[in-house]
């Protein structure tokens, strides 16, 4: 196997990675993806897959970025969270991933969930004066807006995957 073909390698490689991603809240899917069909097109010179199929690429990818950090702030933040209780979520997130990374993939996807649940649910109630329901509301805000943000990224992911299955071998 001599070096380009071994870019096309990792391009397969980071693609299927990427499309784990987009499900995984942890890795940036759709930059996976684009990188990977980036080492593609660059082992194959660039001549099925040229710049504007990478630059329509990239912007898919920017957008189901863009969608994820915008869907989650703003329903949180019509749903009554404040910034303060994101960034518990955030925080919540990190430090649960971090807790029970000790269980490789499962153990960090799960910490991070319901440490940014238990992060944001914690701020809310003490920032509404220790009202369960409102933390509860913004909590179930929090995690509608993450279910959506994941649905549209796998979306884009896939769109991303066809547009390379379409252009390198059809």
């Amino acid at each position: 196997m001599d070096q380009l073909q071994i870019y096309a390698a990792l391009g397969y490689v980071l693609i299927v990675i990427g499309l784990a991603g987009s499900i995984l809240p942890l890795l940036p899917g759709p930059l996976l993806i684009w990188t990977g069909i980036f080492l593609w097109a660059w082992d194959d010179n660039f001549i099925r897959i040229g710049w504007p199929t990478l630059t329509l690429l990239a912007l898919l990818a920017l957008i189901a970025w863009g969608a994820d950090i915008f869907l989650t702030a703003v329903v949180s933040r019509r749903a009554g969270a404040s910034w303060r209780a994101i960034g518990g979520a955030i925080l919540g997130g990190i430090l649960g991933g971090a807790l029970l990374s000790a269980l490789p993939i499962i153990g960090t996807l799960a910490g991070a969930v319901i440490g940014a649940v238990v992060g944001m649910w914690t701020v809310e109630y003490y920032a509404k004066n220790r009202n369960q329901q409102a933390a509860t509301t913004a909590v179930r805000a929090y995690i509608t807006s993450l279910l959506i943000g994941a649905g549209l990224e796998v979306l884009i992911a896939l769109i991303m995957i066809a547009v390379f299955v379409w252009q390198a071998f059809y």
